[in-house]
């Protein structure tokens, strides 16, 4: 069942953090729960779960950017897209993904963007399955003392 992650998910949804950058260190538990609170709360920020046979096994973070231009009409990012290592080819992260950008398109969303650091053309072949163009834009990050 796709919908939208509350205060009691927060376990279940850190679990799934792990599977998506296993190598970090996990974060202290209470500092991770003050940030998820902060997300719960903020207009804007949507965190969307898939849970099946009770526990979570897909989660991704939708970014609604309100906007001046294209008739006012706000834009998403998704961020942090992750099924559950066991879940993985089974259609679940197409379920995740095909309910975060109907949310995106229900709140007015004129487009939705997302970045992804891997290399691997099956997760660029995901991505564009679910219907996300990689030769729209081009993407650039930046990150501090670069």
């Amino acid at each position: 069942m796709f919908r939208e992650a509350g205060p009691a998910d927060f376990d279940g949804v850190m679990r799934l953090y792990r599977h998506l950058h296993p190598a970090d260190e996990a974060p202290d538990a209470g500092q991770a729960r003050v940030v998820y609170d902060e997300i719960m709360r903020t207009p804007g920020m949507r965190l969307y779960v898939i849970e099946d046979g009770g526990g979570l096994v897909a989660t991704t973070y939708l970014n609604l950017v309100p906007n001046l231009s294209r008739g006012l009409r706000p834009y998403g990012v998704v961020e942090n897209v992750v099924v559950d290592q066991g879940r993985r080819g089974t259609g679940v992260g197409k379920a995740v993904m095909a309910g975060t950008l109907r949310a995106a398109w229900d709140f007015g969303c004129y487009k939705v963007m997302l970045l992804t650091g891997s290399r691997r053309e099956s997760t660029h072949g995901f991505y564009r399955a679910c219907g996300f163009s990689g030769d729209a834009k081009f993407g650039f990050v930046a990150r501090p003392g670069r």
